[in-house]
């Protein structure tokens, strides 16, 4: 399973979105606001699944505004995490 598609799952099965499938979700829509409208404990929830499933520290906010930007800045962050 690409990354992107594995990140999607992870999206939807751990926040719990109901009627929402990967294919609903466009890889450089906005996570939160207008695209896929995720809220702050969401943001929460993600980072604590980020570190779960791929090692990955998001480490403050700033950090969470650039990884959380889409699908696609989620997984250059973690792609570019994983390789340091």
């Amino acid at each position: 399973m690409m990354l992107n598609e594995r990140l999607k799952v992870i999206i939807i099965s751990e926040l719990n979105l109901e009627d929402v499938t990967p294919a609903d979700i466009n890889d450089d829509a906005p996570l939160f606001g207008t695209g896929l409208g995720l809220d702050s404990l969401d943001a929460v929830e993600l980072v604590v699944q980020v570190q779960k499933h791929f090692g990955v520290e998001i480490r403050n906010m700033d950090e969470g505004r650039i990884a959380f930007r889409s699908v696609n800045a989620l997984r250059q962050f973690i792609e570019e995490r994983s390789a340091a």
